[in-house]
């Protein structure tokens, strides 16, 4: 129950500081900031401590594909933010997260195999 709790401070403390660091002049920060790995520090201690270091090279590996719909995500809201209103462009921009988180997961079970 205690790292339950744990868990939820770290997310909040994340929230807590995007919305510190858009006040400021560094608005640029407010993007870094969902990126320090939290909960994937969270993740890879509980895959080394339930499975192996094999499953923990896995994990980083899907880790940095995964990249790839946050790049789109990230690229979709770059080219809509000048041309529709903010809830058109985050409903875009998730629903392209949503369709390369798909077709990303289907290629790597294809490629990989079931676990």
């Amino acid at each position: 129950m205690f790292s339950l709790f744990l868990k939820s401070l770290l997310g909040a403390a994340a929230v807590l500081l995007i919305s510190l660091v858009s006040r400021t002049r560094y608005v640029y920060l407010a993007g870094l900031v969902p990126l320090f790995p939290t909960f994937a520090l969270i993740a890879h201690v509980l895959v080394v401590s339930e499975r192996s270091a094999a499953a923990l090279r896995e994990t980083a590996l899907f880790g940095l594909a995964s990249l790839l719909p946050y790049g789109l995500y990230l690229l979709t809201v770059f080219l809509l933010a000048e041309k529709l209103r903010l809830p058109w462009v985050l409903t875009s921009a998730t629903l392209i997260w949503m369709l390369a988180a798909a077709l990303l997961l289907w290629g790597w079970s294809s490629l990989r195999g079931p676990a």
